[in-house]
């Protein structure tokens, strides 16, 4: 059995990295970051492609593929941590198509799938007013509640936009009131498919500052030999790799499982954000240690990686929440006399 990407997926992979390679430079991440603004010229062109609709049903105007295929747009990105928002338009995307009535995604379903309308997600937890990754920019947010979840559109949001730890993002305070539409179908399968998608951008985060780290610690010489070959960084350098590889691993898990296997989604979905969030979070913090001193300095590009790490590692839910959601899951099953 073949474990691996089918050929069209590979070659979605391979576009999508050499795409980003040229647009998302690290140069042009900062310029964009340090002006705390979105790359909405990259925007257009991801649109152009059909990338915001890559999960959509065709019947809304979307590309009608699987959560797999978002997913892999979704590392990719990750790995560049480039500054549009793609991410939290495919969530919000995710929880209408499932959960939203047939005139809500009427209404707001084509003009996600094709960019024009950019999407933000949240959840709101006790009376806390809830963070929303892409709030500023967007045209509509979904807002999940617990057991439910409701649909605003911007004005009825009151966005106040905040900076955060990570400026490649924009990120804004939402009212909590009862202001909205409610959302009443699947909003489980549409917001665990919102985790996958931003726990496969961690893995694109592990991934980079893997690559980033490999790189230099074979480069940077001391004592005559490269810092690599010292056995302390070497071993620092595999077990980035391992934590990499188990979240990549448990992430395609809960994709494949998405698409094929709907009734194991909330358990996978559950594990997948958990590893990836806390490989994210140290892999990144891993890779500013082997770097040394320039690691701790604002030139270093790794610490765009670090700062997408904290910010996503801990949206919707850090590493204990999901481990916890994931323990009680299985505990019902076990009540209910089912295997787990």
């Amino acid at each position: 059995m073949d474990f691996g990407l089918s050929a069209d997926q590979q070659e979605i992979q391979r576009t999508a990295r050499e795409l980003l390679s040229e647009r998302a430079k690290p140069e042009r991440v900062r310029e964009h970051a340090e002006g705390a603004k979105t790359d909405m010229v990259l925007w257009r062109e991801l649109c152009e492609l059909g990338w915001p609709g890559i999960a959509v049903s065709e019947s809304y105007g979307g590309q009608g593929l699987g959560t797999v295929e978002c997913s892999i747009l979704c590392e990719e990105l990750g790995r560049t941590v480039a500054p549009v928002p793609f991410a939290s338009s495919v969530m919000a995307s995710a929880v209408i198509e499932r959960a939203g009535s047939d005139a809500q995604r009427e209404r707001w379903l084509p003009g996600l799938a094709s960019g024009e309308v950019i999407g933000a997600i949240g959840r709101a937890e006790d009376s806390r007013t809830p963070l929303v990754i892409g709030a500023p920019e967007a045209q509509v947010i979904v807002l999940l509640q617990e057991d439910h979840a409701r649909l605003l559109t911007a004005s009825e949001a009151g966005v106040k936009a905040i900076p955060t730890i990570d400026p490649t993002r924009s990120v804004g305070f939402v009212s909590v009131g009862t202001t909205g539409e409610e959302l009443d179908g699947d909003i489980g399968g549409g917001s665990d498919r919102a985790l996958i998608a931003l726990a496969a951008g961690l893995v694109g985060v592990c991934g980079r500052a893997l690559q980033m780290t490999v790189a230099y610690v074979k480069d940077r010489r001391q004592f005559g030999v490269p810092v690599g070959s010292f056995q302390a960084v070497s071993h620092r350098c595999a077990q980035m790799l391992l934590e990499t590889e188990k979240a990549r691993s448990t992430v395609a898990l809960a994709a494949w499982t998405a698409d094929a296997e709907p009734g194991q989604l909330a358990e996978t979905a559950a594990m997948a954000k958990a590893a990836a969030s806390e490989a994210a979070i140290d892999v990144t913090a891993s890779a500013i240690q082997a770097h040394g001193g320039i690691g701790f300095t604002w030139e270093a590009d790794i610490h765009w990686l670090y700062k997408r790490a904290q910010l996503d590692g801990a949206f919707l839910g850090g590493a204990a929440h999901h481990r916890a959601r994931l323990a009680s899951i299985l505990a019902g099953r076990l009540s209910a006399g089912l295997t787990v």
